[in-house]
């Protein structure tokens, strides 16, 4: 058996759905019953969304947008679903069917059988946002030690029911509701096996949890009518301390590993896709503490929203796509999730098609 600080995991693939429904801001803030409405766009950089298909004929729920995820991955792998070792679900959404949120039997699972990898373990992950990055780290640790050769880690996203709860309770300019009308629904799907060179690997992943904002952002059913709702205290949430959390907690982190940011070389930097503005802060933080240009932040926010525990690989496919990333880089992952949760991930890039 491999030794875990010898062995390292890479991306052997990467895979994303996104509906074809787009709705603007512009149109999602004209349902709102008020007469000052919030300035979603200036503040969060959130121009329109990918809407779930809601139609009887094409209803497109958690597990639909999982399962086109996982096969737009497999078209891009070496490996068949037999060859599966592990499927991991990190959807905050659970959603089978109209109106019916599902927990058991585990997404996973149902999953694992859906696409014919009979001989995977299957579970669950979840972990808000961070659900993805959190089930890459488990299973990157699994691989290492040599408990799994190849595993998916997957997410089906549909998220937007929370932005109708807040267009029908939202009557103030800021409102605990004011961060649901920047979400937007998606799939994404990443197959891990072990690294056969330098040029593809996963360098380090981790993340960290402070439990003292736990009460900052939380989702459940709405306060005052049916549905699901997101109530966030912004003021609370988006401060030079919470943020500074994360930054000092990764360099100290590198200092730990011998290693400090500058050598690292990093090309890029993909933080959870939330606003604009608080990334530029939190990059200009980045800086600040460690004396270096940040690395450059690629978003997708414009286009996609916040697309809950899919959005960095959201954003990294897309940039693939449109060539942003070439092959060589280094990218961070930084995930942040009510908890709150903190992490990091390098990840370096050559074989990783689009």
């Amino acid at each position: 058996m491999p030794s875990i600080t010898d062995t390292h995991t890479r991306i052997e693939s990467l895979g994303t759905y996104l509906p074809s429904k787009v709705v603007s801001t512009d149109e999602l803030i004209a349902q709102l019953d008020t007469d000052n409405p919030p300035p979603l766009e200036a503040l969060t950089g959130v121009r329109e969304r990918r809407v779930y298909d809601d139609s009887d004929a094409g209803y497109e729920d958690s597990f639909t947008l999982a399962r086109r995820a996982i096969d737009d991955c497999l078209s891009r792998s070496r490996y068949t679903p037999s060859e599966i070792d592990v499927v991991i679900s990190a959807s905050i959404t659970r959603t089978r069917g109209r109106g019916h949120y599902s927990m058991e039997p585990s997404f996973a699972a149902v999953l694992a059988e859906d696409i014919g990898a009979e001989h995977a373990v299957a579970f669950d992950i979840g972990n808000a946002c961070a659900g993805m990055v959190t089930s890459i780290m488990l299973l990157d640790r699994m691989i290492r030690a040599g408990i799994a050769r190849t595993g998916i880690v997957v997410s089906g996203e549909q998220i937007t029911p929370i932005a109708a709860t807040a267009v029908r309770e939202i009557s103030e300019k800021y409102d605990p509701q004011f961060a649901s009308l920047s979400v937007g629904d998606a799939g994404a799907c990443v197959l891990l096996d072990r690294a056969v060179d330098d040029a593809d690997r996963i360098e380090y992943v981790d993340l960290m949890t402070s439990s003292s904002y736990a009460e900052f952002c939380i989702g459940g059913p709405s306060r005052t009518s049916q549905g699901l709702a997101m109530y966030t205290d912004n003021k609370s949430m988006h401060t030079e301390q919470r943020y500074l959390q994360g930054i000092v907690w990764y360099l100290d982190y590198l200092r730990e590993r011998g290693s400090r940011i500058e050598a690292e070389q990093l090309d890029f930097i993909i933080h959870h896709q939330f606003s604009t503005r608080a990334l530029d802060y939190i990059n200009a933080l980045l800086e600040r503490e460690s004396g270096l240009p940040a690395p450059e932040s690629l978003t997708v926010l414009e286009k996609y929203g916040n697309t809950a525990s899919t959005s960095h690989f959201v954003a990294l496919h897309d940039h693939l796509k449109r060539g942003t990333i070439t092959p060589g880089s280094t990218v961070l992952i930084v995930p942040s999730a009510s908890g709150m949760v903190y992490g990091h991930m390098s990840v370096r890039i050559s074989a990783l098609g689009s």
